[in-house]
């Protein structure tokens, strides 16, 4: 039996996990199903730019992945909880579901697709897919994990965007500038341990060649190559699947690029 929703505040809502850490949601518009997968030092709140156009056509499921916002934790972090969570969420909607994911949230929903058969198609926002291309530079996790025991957690964030996720210093400004920032600063301790989950995380391309899931792969055209490497070695693997390249665009084109972003994931999801 799939699990069940759990009301709790007026659009928000929670499933029980598989290891029993609740995962909050929040519901918005009216359509079919999207349910929506941040990635590291974000919350939910990373897609308020992107909400009004996706909740005119769907039933928007905004999740706070587990350490942060309105979802539980676990002692012991392993990203294996995190596909189960994913799916834990997917098999509590009663019909098909698209699932959208960004950086570190697309690779746990990329994960998440081969425990359920609820996915009607899959978005997938530049997954870091270790495939032999440098993520990001040696002792980068210890400077990371530094500035958290530190206390320094506005710091973390910002090393992170900088160094690992490679954001241009304007592109940076702006998202300090918004809303999410706050939650980002909140989620700092979930960054090293995502970072250090990334790194040995294993690509096994074999797992995923009968993934029938219409998938589609957004990619920067000024992203780094790590994740552009990424993207093409999945796009080889899937068997359903494109690659769009948004130029201009980096890892934040929710923000830096809004209604291009916003197009292309609505002209695949509307597509027949």
């Amino acid at each position: 039996m799939p699990p069940k929703w759990e009301c709790t505040r007026l659009n928000t809502q929670k499933v029980t996990s598989k290891d029993g850490t609740p995962i909050a949601s929040w519901r918005s518009g009216q359509g079919p199903p999207l349910v929506l997968i941040h990635g590291t030092s974000a919350d939910h709140m990373r897609w308020r730019p992107v909400l009004p156009a996706l909740e005119e056509r769907f039933t928007v499921y905004a999740v706070d992945r587990r350490g942060r916002g309105e979802s539980g934790d676990s002692d012991g972090y392993a990203i294996e909880r995190e596909f189960e969570d994913i799916a834990s969420v997917v098999d509590s909607i009663d019909e098909p579901v698209n699932l959208l994911g960004h950086s570190y949230g697309a690779l746990c929903s990329l994960e998440a697709a081969l425990l359920t058969s609820n996915i009607r198609k899959l978005v997938l926002y530049e997954p870091p897919i270790p495939v032999g291309v440098e993520i990001f530079a040696p002792g980068i996790i210890d400077k990371l994990q530094a500035l958290l025991d530190a206390g320094d957690r506005d710091g973390v964030v910002t090393t992170f965007m900088g160094e690992v996720a490679k954001v241009r210093p304007d592109d940076l400004k702006l998202l300090q500038s918004l809303p999410a920032w706050k939650a980002r600063v909140a989620a700092a301790h979930t960054i090293p341990r995502e970072e250090r989950a990334t790194r040995d995380y294993s690509f096994d391309a074999e797992r995923f060649s009968r993934l029938k899931t219409p998938t589609l792969l957004l990619l920067g055209g000024d992203s780094p190559p790590f994740l552009k490497a990424g993207s093409e070695a999945l796009q080889r693997v899937l068997p359903n699947c494109r690659i769009v390249v948004m130029p201009g665009q980096q890892h934040a084109a929710m923000d830096t690029g809004t209604e291009l972003f916003v197009h292309e994931v609505l002209r695949f999801l509307q597509a027949a």
